[in-house]
């Protein structure tokens, strides 16, 4: 028997290769690594042209300064020692004379007043408070006061912010970036907490979220409900300033921290923590 062999099928299965698509073709490479070079020139351009250009140091500096002079001009013109109870009890007539006159005017007048003072950092806003209380009554003088401590605090608050925010946080290092990541994820609840809880001083409370890039809106919402309780107390205080002046005496100031006051505001400021508390849980279930 004689044997049959199969013939090769390789070149059948395999397709014929042109020899002269082996080899690349130059033009086209070089007309693709020209496109990609653009590509990549556009895309940056585009990443630099998003960015702002930064400002210079003394625009970023100005408000700072504008600030500083008016602090300066404020004790220089003596202006300063109108906040005290004794100045309010010598010119106690005029004022209430004035108020009844001309209420829309007054309120206005002790809006920007108080916002000027804030944006200052001045002493004697718990004396401004008492004579919102005194001037306007329980809940306009309330009114008035936060509006005008809100006002005051955004103010500075931008300033700051602009002067120093960027800076400041690439001079301190990493430690600066994770705080502010810490304080960002919980921003409101921690601002609310600093503002309820009265130790800690309202020109400082103003500054530190500047630095730890808290956004506007957060920073606006934080300081107008967390300093409603404390106003609440000083303006109710004011509001029964006249008694306390028809006896020769001056208001106690430390009323914020009796128990039947200090204990509710704490309990405001635990309130404003849940938040806080629950994140954490949900991450410890959540790992």
């Amino acid at each position: 028997m004689s044997s049959t062999t199969s013939p090769p099928f390789d070149n059948a299965l395999h397709p014929m290769i042109d020899p002269e698509t082996k080899s690349q073709d130059p033009t086209a490479t070089a007309i693709t690594d020209e496109e990609a070079a653009t590509t990549d020139g556009e895309a940056a351009t585009t990443s630099t042209a998003s960015k702002p250009p930064s400002k210079p140091l003394w625009q970023r500096l100005l408000p700072l300064a504008v600030i500083g002079v008016a602090i300066a001009g404020v004790y220089l013109s003596g202006a300063h020692h109108y906040l005290s109870f004794s100045a309010l009890a010598e010119h106690r007539d005029t004022l209430t004379g004035f108020v009844a006159d001309n209420m829309a005017l007054a309120i206005g007048i002790y809006v920007a007043a108080y916002a000027v003072a804030v944006a200052l950092s001045l002493p004697g806003g718990a004396i401004l408070t008492i004579t919102g209380g005194f001037l306007f009554g329980l809940w306009l003088g309330t009114a008035a006061t936060v509006i005008g401590a809100t006002l005051g605090a955004v103010g500075i608050f931008l300033a700051a912010k602009t002067a120093l925010g960027n800076s400041l946080k690439s001079k301190v290092g990493p430690w600066m970036a994770r705080l502010e990541d810490g304080f960002q994820e919980n921003a409101l609840s921690y601002l609310l907490v600093l503002r309820l809880v009265p130790i800690f001083p309202f020109w400082l409370v103003n500054l530190v979220p500047a630095f730890l890039n808290v956004p506007l809106r957060t920073y606006v919402i934080g300081t107008f409900f967390g300093i409603i309780p404390g106003s609440f107390v000083f303006v109710s205080v004011g509001n029964g300033l006249g008694a306390v002046f028809d006896k020769g005496e001056v208001p106690d100031l430390s009323i914020i921290f009796t128990p039947s006051v200090l204990i509710p505001i704490l309990g405001l400021a635990v309130l404003s923590l849940i938040p806080v508390a629950y994140k954490q849980m949900k991450k410890q279930k959540s790992s």
